[in-house]
């Protein structure tokens, strides 16, 4: 069973930084493109950043320069770091998992993230 495990959300003030951590299990990490996604209510699922197992990246316009992906394939482990945080980056942040060839997708069961005074 592939299970993606998100953690590291919670409150931060505006300017603020938060660090989240994705543990995948029960899937070959390296087979695979990892990714950050968002909700917030109201809205549409969006794509926030991407990584290959390359290292090639990939980032939403409304959060480049702020915040950074990045692995740590011995833990199987993707990283979200998310600096100057906005209330606008209040969501779920979901881990996402892509097999590069069978294009299978898994999802994390989220983790709540609230930039708020």
């Amino acid at each position: 069973q592939v299970l993606l495990v998100e953690s590291g959300g919670g409150l931060v003030q505006p300017g603020g930084s938060l660090r989240l951590s994705c543990a995948a299990s029960g899937m070959i990490f390296s087979a695979h493109v990892m990714g950050w996604y968002r909700q917030a209510p109201g809205k549409e699922r969006e794509l926030v950043a991407r990584i290959t197992n390359g290292g090639r990246t990939n980032y939403a316009d409304s959060v480049k320069g702020r915040f950074t992906i990045s692995t740590d394939p011995a833990k199987n482990t993707v990283y979200l770091q998310m600096n100057s945080l906005k209330p606008e980056d209040t969501a779920v942040y979901y881990c996402n998992a892509e097999h590069t060839y069978y294009r299978y997708l898994y999802w994390g069961q989220g983790t709540q993230v609230t930039v708020s005074s």
